[in-house]
């Protein structure tokens, strides 16, 4: 299904005259299992990222991605939806993340939970779960900033539309959790932050 998604992404952002651009701040080893914490301001970052890591994945996402023609066909197979307003789903689907892992998934999770409302997009405060999820089972963490998906397509898409264009993808190097205790999160969860607003102010 994952090489289903890469080849379905990337044959219909080409249609639309949209490329991606993937930069590595060093080489790294998909041998590993990570945990993959993106910026998100576009349906494209879903296509990108499926391009961008190398290895065996699954998304968490918005549990209205099930009805998506394309998105709802891989949430029912190999990706994990969430219902953020209901505790008891968060719960199920970061116990099914948990599972993905142990098995040597990879999973993409989106910090900041939803796609910033305001235009141009800013950075929105991230959310725990994905970093206590990384320390809890040793699991590295690699950022990921989305430089420009915003500028082709923001969103949906519905309110401004999309044009051509390449889409930058910047790949950080992997933080490794294996030293860090629980009482880490929120120092970790700063960390990742810190490293992608960097990166998105000096691009």
């Amino acid at each position: 299904m994952n090489k289903v998604r890469r080849a379905w992404g990337f044959v219909s952002s080409l249609v639309a005259g949209i490329t991606y651009k993937i930069k590595y701040e060093q080489q790294i080893d998909w041998s590993r299992t990570y945990i993959i914490c993106p910026n998100h301001t576009s349906n494209l970052d879903i296509t990108a990222l499926s391009i961008a890591i190398k290895n065996n994945i699954s998304f968490m996402g918005k549990d209205e991605l099930l009805d998506g023609l394309v998105t709802g066909l891989f949430f029912r197979t190999v990706d994990i939806p969430v219902n953020r307003e209901s505790k008891m789903s968060s719960f199920r689907a970061f116990k099914a993340t948990a599972e993905r892992l142990q098995k040597g998934v990879t999973m993409i999770i989106f910090p900041e939970g939803t796609i910033p409302d305001h235009y141009p997009p800013e950075m929105i405060s991230f959310k725990n779960g994905p970093f206590r999820l990384a320390i809890e089972h040793k699991i590295p963490i690699i950022p990921v900033t989305s430089l420009n998906t915003w500028q082709i397509l923001w969103d949906d898409g519905l309110k401004h539309g999309s044009k051509p264009g390449v889409c930058n993808i910047f790949v950080h190097r992997p933080i490794e959790t294996a030293d860090l205790t629980i009482d880490d999160t929120d120092a970790l969860r700063d960390q990742v932050h810190s490293i992608i607003q960097q990166k998105l102010q000096t691009a």
